[in-house]
């Protein structure tokens, strides 16, 4: 176990998990037709039609794509990039989702590369991989399309890959899911992470795409660091390079899969239950967050004058329970980085709950009530956010 603590440890390896320095500029810029939404949606300029909005957004699978470049270069198998690039653009549409678009969207991505360390086959992977899964997501009643993308080779960036995409819709201003409309007095419906949905062809760990840097040097071994040093920044002190005892072949203790699978299970998407949810009981939806940076404290940044109060979360996946073993990082930070077993979450009233668990069961998801909304406690009417574990409670302004 580090004796430091885990938000020094995030720093000295160039990761903010907070991201205040972002949102202290981010947060004065104009908010967009819908400032309580869960993405920016501004006017429609590019039909100029007034009934009409833009959602663009840009997203990527982070340093995930380097945990793609270990499996590949220790095992020679190139298909896990496949992965990746579902990984990178789930991440752009599952926010999406939060604002209620999931047809009619155009999706670009843009691979940096090192050419010399990321070689024709695996960009080959990467590639196809986008078009299988943009086909798959077709074939669940999903339009989407690609609009084409950009290769850059700049080794002097990146020592491996790094996978980016950018969404845009032009949805109808009336069809927009505003979550400034999240208000005390609804439940809070989380859907699993983990597991194996009706649409995945491998259990998934429920990781995600968020805190991959944290997990792969808490979890992964220091042959990494000394047989793929392209793999890290070399500014970084090497006690916290690689700090753990596994490698990628080895087994994820309390499960079924491998260290590698784990960390590397392709990031699941929410569209189709999210399209189901709204086209049935849509009525009686307030707010759809996708908990991806922030982990479990996302819904804080939506709706107003809210007591967020979750208390009856999944148990944490064993990945999630492994990173935190080794690592010694706090249940506080956990939750603040990771999804910790739900990666999406519905702010509805009372009566549609039965409901909603009812479709995500049709897609073999697990869902269940996590919490529920209350008026803010707080003096200045500010949101905060309560989380009950079975031996503590977690606050977070």
């Amino acid at each position: 176990m580090h004796k430091d603590s885990s938000n020094n440890r995030y720093k000295q390896r160039g990761v903010s998990s907070s991201k205040e320095e972002i949102h202290k500029v981010v947060d004065r810029m104009d908010q967009g037709l819908f400032p309580g939404a869960f993405c920016k949606i501004t006017p429609d300029l590019l039909t100029g039609n007034p009934n009409l909005c833009n959602v663009i957004h840009s997203d990527g699978s982070g340093t995930k794509s380097i945990l793609g470049y270990l499996w590949y270069r220790e095992t020679g198998d190139v298909n896990v990039f496949r992965g990746i690039a579902q990984d990178s653009i789930v991440m752009n549409l599952d926010d999406l989702a939060c604002v209620g678009v999931w047809d009619r969207v155009v999706v670009s991505s843009t691979v940096n590369r090192n050419a010399r360390n990321f070689p024709g086959e695996a960009l080959a992977a990467l590639i196809e991989g986008t078009e299988s899964f943009l086909e798959s997501l077709r074939n669940l009643g999903i339009s989407v399309e690609s609009g084409g993308g950009e290769t850059a080779d700049v080794g002097d960036l990146t020592g491996t890959v790094a996978v980016d995409s950018c969404a845009v819709a032009i949805p109808s201003r009336n069809e927009i899911i505003d979550n400034a409309n999240i208000c005390p007095g609804l439940a809070i419906v989380g859907f699993s992470s983990s597991g194996q949905s009706a649409y995945e062809n491998f259990e998934n760990s429920g990781i995600g795409s968020n805190g991959l840097t944290s997990a792969r040097h808490d979890l992964l071994s220091k042959y990494y660091l000394e047989k793929f040093p392209e793999t890290h920044d070399s500014t970084t002190m090497e006690k916290y390079l690689y700090c753990g005892s596994y490698r990628l072949k080895d087994s994820l203790p309390e499960s079924n899969l491998l260290i590698g699978e784990a960390l590397l299970s392709p990031t699941r998407t929410y569209l189709p239950l999210a399209k189901a949810m709204m086209n049935e009981k849509g009525d009686a939806v307030r707010g759809l967050v996708h908990c991806s940076g922030g982990g479990q404290t996302k819904c804080l940044r939506f709706g107003s004058r809210v007591h967020h109060i979750k208390d009856n979360l999944f148990t944490p996946p064993a990945i999630f329970r492994e990173i935190q073993r080794v690592s010694g990082t706090t249940d506080q930070e956990m939750h603040q980085v990771y999804n910790m077993g739900h990666r999406f979450e519905a702010f509805c009233e009372p009566r549609a709950i039965d409901d909603l668990i009812q479709i995500s069961k049709q897609f073999e998801i697990n869902a269940q009530v996590i919490g529920r909304t209350e008026a803010s406690l707080e003096p200045d009417g500010s949101n905060h956010l309560s989380i009950t574990l079975p031996n503590k409670e977690l606050h977070y302004p």
